[in-house]
């Protein structure tokens, strides 16, 4: 009983996950277009310390370039795992469910990296709307990719001791 349950939540915790990280992954993308279309123009007129990263984005402090970078790796990573997680929870097998931990075990690191960016760009002031939305997203989507791994992990262990006996 405690498997379906688990089962469903881990469902609809991937399927939650897939759509958010494929915001996080158009909005970064978005931002990562804008700065790359900006930087020539405006990065030309800043001190040394600004041409540390090729990337200069006029909406944000020198925080954001690191953070949209992050946040469009940890976006793609989420929507690839989100999705063979899904393939791995309908199998509920052992291998799968061991495969699907993993993932999301790496998915939830880059998160936690992008959401640390997020809260150093938070605190030095000074973003968009679009930032803003990114970096909630951000700090939401490390929350929920910890609830799903932890469902995950509670049907491995589920799927193991049902094995057992």
């Amino acid at each position: 009983m405690a498997s379906g349950a688990t089962k469903s939540l881990a469902f609809i915790l991937l399927i939650l996950n897939l759509v958010l990280y494929g915001i996080v992954t158009f909005i970064a993308g978005w931002a990562v277009n804008y700065g790359i279309e900006r930087s020539a123009e405006i990065a030309s007129a800043l001190t040394f310390p600004a041409h540390i990263f090729p990337i200069y984005y006029p909406i944000g402090n020198m925080a954001t370039s690191f953070f949209v970078i992050f946040a469009l790796i940890a976006g793609l990573v989420g929507v690839a795992t989100s999705i063979s997680g899904i393939s791995n929870i309908l199998h509920w097998n052992v291998p799968n469910l061991l495969s699907a931990a993993t993932y999301s075990i790496t998915t939830w690191s880059l998160t936690i990296l992008a959401m640390g960016l997020a809260c150093k760009e938070i605190n030095l002031g000074f973003r968009d709307s679009n930032l803003r939305t990114l970096e909630v997203l951000t700090i939401i989507l490390s929350a929920t990719q910890l609830l799903c791994m932890g469902a995950i992990h509670i049907g491995v262990t589920d799927v193991i001791n049902q094995h057992r006996h």
